[in-house]
This record gives structure tokens, sequence and C-alpha cells, in this order.
């Protein structure tokens, strides 16, 4: 993205944004509901267009994208047709794995892999979406809130296998903890219609706010946006 400006309503969300993925890493977006970050996924899909400034897709870059709302299931699968395609071995990244391993590292062990999807829950239909998009073979994913719903062995597996995805990741999250082990980079929505670009994990991010607020980096505020100059 470069010096990228974007507005909803009579908000202006981002002010003038410019930053390059890392190769290999992972990029963890944070700030309050509202802020822009869903808006900004929209943008490097190309689902919305900026109103000013260039996002530039490289002729090799694949997209994955996970989305809140999970609806491009087919809830009349089970959940090893759904995560597998029906095929006893498949290929996730550069190995080869039996597809019934492959959906019990997702917590769908035995007979819960037979499941129907539509009578799953919100967390396992969750798990089977991020199943899906880690398999898929994109080297570019785009995150949007995964970790919600998920029990604390999922979100390991889920760690796992962003540790080990070859390509650069993407990753709204209210969830700092999980933020703090996986992040190697920081985008924050700070407010003032501002997104700040930080190269470290969350735990860094902050104590670096410290350091350059003092105090006031601790106190809660509302979110304020740059009226939209028309």
């Amino acid at each position: 993205m470069q010096n990228v400006r974007k507005g909803f309503g009579d908000r202006l969300l981002v002010e003038d944004l410019s930053f390059s993925l890392p190769k290999a890493g992972i990029v963890g977006i944070i700030g309050p509901n509202g802020a822009g970050k869903t808006t900004l996924f929209k943008m490097l899909t190309g689902q919305e267009a900026t109103d000013s400034g260039t996002v530039t897709v490289g002729e090799t870059v694949e997209l994955a994208y996970v989305d809140q709302s999970r609806d491009a299931l087919d809830p009349e699968a089970s959940v090893y047709e759904e995560i597998t395609g029906g095929v006893e071995h498949m290929k996730v990244g550069n190995r080869e794995i039996h597809g019934r391993a492959y959906c019990a590292s997702f917590n769908f062990k035995g007979a819960d892999q037979q499941k129907k999807v539509g009578e799953l829950s919100g967390g396992e239909r969750n798990r089977v979406h991020l199943a899906k998009v880690l398999k898929s073979g994109g080297n570019v994913l785009l995150l949007d809130e995964p970790t919600n719903d998920l029990d604390v062995d999922t979100l390991r597996a889920l760690e796992t296998a962003l540790d080990n995805f070859p390509g650069c990741a993407v990753v709204i999250s209210h969830d700092r903890w999980f933020l703090d082990r996986i992040a190697t980079h920081v985008l924050a929505f700070e407010g003032d219609s501002q997104v700040r670009w930080f190269e470290g994990n969350f735990s860094e991010y902050e104590a670096w706010r410290h350091k350059e607020l003092g105090s006031s980096a601790d106190q809660p505020h509302r979110i304020k946006y740059k009226p939209l100059a028309r």
C-alpha cells in the first residue's frame, strides 16, 4: 500500500497509509471495532477501492481470506468432506498428510468428522474455515478474528500452522496474548485517522507507546476520526 486514503460515511478511516507486507512475516492488526480493520482487508482483496493511493498485489501473490461471516460452507457436507474434499491423502504446504489426521489437528476427532457442517456451532464452523484456508496453497493469508470461539487445542494448532506457513499472514485480532506469541509486525489503528506500522510483537509495540506517550498510553479513550473533506 502506498499513500492510501479511505473514508466511510462522513469519517476518514485512514489518512495516509503506506506499508509493504514482509516475506514470511506475521502482521497483527489491532484497534477498536469500527476503526477500519476489515475495510483494510477489503482493499487488499479488491472488494473495496481506495479513495486515493495505490494497493499493489504482486503477480505471484495468491490471497487466501477467512472473514468473520464464514458463510461459504456446504451445510450438507460432513466435516471430513468439507475440509479434505473427500480425499484420503492431501498436500498441506510442502507435506503430505492423511485427511483424518489433518481434521484431527483442528480438534475434529472420530465421529465429529462425520457431523454435518450445518449442525456445527459457530466455533466449530470457524475451525472448518481455518482448516480449509490453511491447506489452500495461498501465499498470503488474511485472517479476520480467527481466534473467536476457539478452544485451547485449536488455538495451538492455529499457532503451529502459522509458524509453519511459508508465506505472509495478516491477522486481525483482539486477542493480545495470541498476537504476542505470533506477530512479527503490528499495524495499529490509533485514532485520528492514523495507522501505525511497527516492527515487533504486541508487547514491544506497547512498550514503545509507553515510552512515547507516558501514562496517557494506559488511559482508555474513545477513538476519534478526522471528518471526511468532500
